[in-house]
């Protein structure tokens, strides 16, 4: 899969072989960022991790920040697809819920977390080496989010008063269920688990029922 926004429009390949070659690319830069972190990360290793010539990596790439850019926006659109992917698969289930939804929506990340947990290590470090790429990855996401949260109060399913900061709060909490179940998994981790975690977060909170004569006060 190649996102449509990963490359200016000029160097966007224009055969299928050079869709194979981009994505060969993207995938060596993702492991080898990922290892090694954008500094000590090389053109010459990911364009042997990829398996193509050094100057193909120049067909599309003016340099390595260009291509760690590049990169950034190919991962923030891949977990765009996943959240739309689960919203969509439980959406032909029928009579799916708002919060339904923002549940398979979660397990389509930590699924896509789990195996390509060095979206981490890449989208922490362009909060330096492009930090304009880390904010829109964050800024976008939430904002989905919050589109999401406006359609289910316009159905009737979701509770008025949902604001962007809702959104924000969903996020970091998809964001760091992620990095401790995905990415910091441990053995006996009950994973499979965890989206029944994040529906009781989402429909109950942490708060202990009042009783019915002090929440009607």
């Amino acid at each position: 899969m190649l996102t449509k926004s990963a490359v200016p429009d000029a160097k966007t390949p224009r055969t299928e072989r050079g869709r194979r070659t981009l994505r060969k690319l993207f995938d060596a830069a993702a492991e080898e960022f990922g290892e090694k972190g954008f500094h000590e990360a090389s053109v010459s290793s990911i364009t042997r991790r990829a398996g193509v010539a050094l100057g193909s990596f120049y067909t599309y790439f003016d340099s390595k920040e260009a291509l760690f850019r590049a990169l950034v926006q190919d991962m923030s659109e891949r977990v765009k697809l996943v959240a739309i992917q689960g919203v969509e698969k439980i959406e032909t289930k029928g009579n799916a819920t708002s919060v339904d939804k923002e549940v398979a929506a979660f397990s389509s990340f930590l699924d896509f977390a789990r195996e390509f947990a060095e979206i981490y290590q890449i989208i922490d470090e362009s909060k330096f080496v492009a930090p304009d790429c880390y904010r829109k990855h964050y800024e976008t996401t939430a904002t989905r989010i919050f589109e999401r949260l406006c359609k289910g109060i316009e159905r009737g399913d979701l509770r008025e008063g949902l604001s962007e900061g809702h959104a924000w709060a969903m996020m970091g909490m998809a964001v760091f269920l992620g990095l401790r179940y995905a990415v910091w998994a441990r053995d006996g981790d009950r994973i499979d688990m965890i989206p029944d975690l994040t529906r009781d977060i989402l429909q109950h909170g942490i708060a202990r029922p009042l009783p019915e004569d002090i929440r009607r006060r």
